[in-house]
């Protein structure tokens, strides 16, 4: 028979320690660490962040409502207190960690671009057919000169 080739997967696992952003509900767009599982559709989540409008109480929060992220705090204990996991939140540098990640970004983008008027919209509109102009006029200088 043939080797088998076996790898892991690329899923997120929930796990204690997981970093997850809150998709929806009243902490929509805020981080928080997963505490403890309660059982396959709840987990208890804490997000001490160091800027108070994005403070996450401690709650059991639906698994439907947050993402999971990349970031995991390493060794976190079970149900640990919101002091220690402070410390370990700002010992890992969570909130660095996420900002830096392309999904952190593309939302910062998305946002800016959700608060323009119509006026900025059309703006960036002929911004965007400026550049596309000129690439396509290096694109013909170089098809010419081959």
């Amino acid at each position: 028979m043939g080797d088998a080739d076996v790898s892991a997967s690329s899923w997120r696992f929930v796990e204690v320690g997981r970093v997850a952003l809150f998709a929806s509900g009243p902490y929509t767009g805020r981080l928080a660490a997963i505490v403890e599982i309660i059982d396959h559709k709840r987990v208890l989540v804490d997000g001490p962040s160091e800027d108070p409008a994005k403070i996450v109480p401690r709650h059991a929060a639906p698994l439907s409502s947050i993402s999971l992220s990349a970031i995991v705090i390493p060794k976190l204990p079970r149900a640990i207190g919101n002091g220690p996991l402070k410390g370990k939140w700002k010992e890992s540098k969570v909130d660095e960690q996420f900002e830096n990640t392309s999904w952190a970004q593309s939302r910062q983008t998305k946002e800016k671009r959700r608060k323009l008027n119509d006026f900025e919209r059309f703006k960036v509109m002929r911004l965007k057919k400026q550049v596309r102009f000129e690439q396509k006029k290096a694109l013909a200088k170089i098809r010419a000169s081959a």
